[in-house]
């Protein structure tokens, strides 16, 4: 489940997904950021360009190169902000597309063994009425995308389908 709202001039979204594999073994996984690749359609051209041989952490760096229109790549830095192992981490950009950019990745372990994941992004777009032209005409069908294509990579990687 994907959705997107509007509230003081911030989007947010959220999206929800279970797997099929206990809590330690997702956030190994997802608290590893050379995954992220994995996760992201090859046609945003994501690529990693910092060292990242570490786990997720409090403080940590990461620079990426991608696509953001067909033909337009950019950086983006990011810096995860807070981890909490088996729980939750949050990375804020510092550089790159939005003005602003808050991503949420939660963890819960559930009773049957499986793990449901909440990622909450909350981001602004420069350009005033610009910007919020852009998201009704392509950001917003753009992040459902990609989430979409996450669930979908992570339903065949994680739970057989």
């Amino acid at each position: 489940m994907i959705n997107i709202k509007k509230h003081s001039g911030i989007y947010t979204l959220e999206a929800t997904q279970e797997i099929d594999i206990p809590l330690h073994e997702a956030w190994s996984f997802f608290s590893s950021p050379n995954n992220l690749e994995k996760i992201t359609p090859s046609e945003m051209g994501f690529k990693i360009t910092s060292e990242v041989d570490k786990k997720a952490y409090a403080g940590q760096i990461i620079t990426y190169k991608v696509g953001i229109l067909p033909g337009i790549k950019t950086n983006w830095v990011t810096e995860i902000t807070q981890v909490e192992h088996e729980s939750f981490f949050i990375d804020e950009q510092r550089f790159g597309p939005y003005r602003m950019w808050h991503h949420e990745h939660w963890f819960y372990s559930q009773p049957d063994g499986k793990t449901l994941m909440k990622d909450k992004i909350s981001y602004k777009i420069p350009f005033g009425i610009l910007g919020d032209l852009a998201q009704t005409l392509f950001i917003k069908k753009q992040l459902k995308g990609i989430f979409e294509y996450r669930y979908k990579t992570l339903e065949t990687y994680f739970n057989g389908k």
